[in-house]
């Protein structure tokens, strides 16, 4: 269970010093990566235009091992939270369907907001959220997901 929770963090490492130096992490194309948290998957990110994308996860819970993990969101980016055109704030609104375990199954929606770091002179950011989860189906209950995490984007 260690080399699980290694790989992701080696993963967002090598991102980091193999990038080309010339690249950039632009508002466009589409990014693969990880996130750590609740829950603990692959990310992926592609821009609409410059303020806006879709983003979606696949992930395990480590809370409850058994379940899996799916969402996509709408999201929208503004630099007015934090002044930085390299760090914008992002809030935006999806779905989420968990599966696994006895009892595990959830149809919900997520509100989801965080902070991006578009790292200079490489094609990665850095992001960290937290998503408020309302699970509809075949119940109401009410949890919240969040991560950190690293993309590596393909223009």
């Amino acid at each position: 269970m260690i080399h699980s929770r290694i790989a992701p963090v080696l993963f967002i490492a090598i991102l980091l010093t193999v990038a080309p130096p010339d690249a950039r992490a632009q508002q466009k194309g589409f990014g693969l990566g990880v996130v750590l948290g609740e829950p603990t998957g692959f990310s992926f990110k592609g821009w609409i235009d410059s303020r806006s994308a879709i983003d979606a996860g696949l992930a395990w819970s480590f809370l409850h091992e058994t379940t899996f993990h799916v969402h996509v969101d709408y999201l929208m980016h503004t630099g007015e939270l934090t002044k930085r055109a390299e760090m914008p704030a992002y809030y935006g609104i999806g779905g989420r369907i968990k599966a696994g375990g006895i009892g595990a199954d959830r149809i919900g929606i997520r509100v989801v907001g965080g902070l991006v770091y578009f790292v200079p002179g490489s094609p990665v950011d850095i992001f960290c959220e937290i998503a408020p989860i309302l699970d509809v189906a075949p119940s109401t209950d009410f949890q919240i997901n969040g991560g950190i995490g690293a993309r590596y984007f393909f223009n």
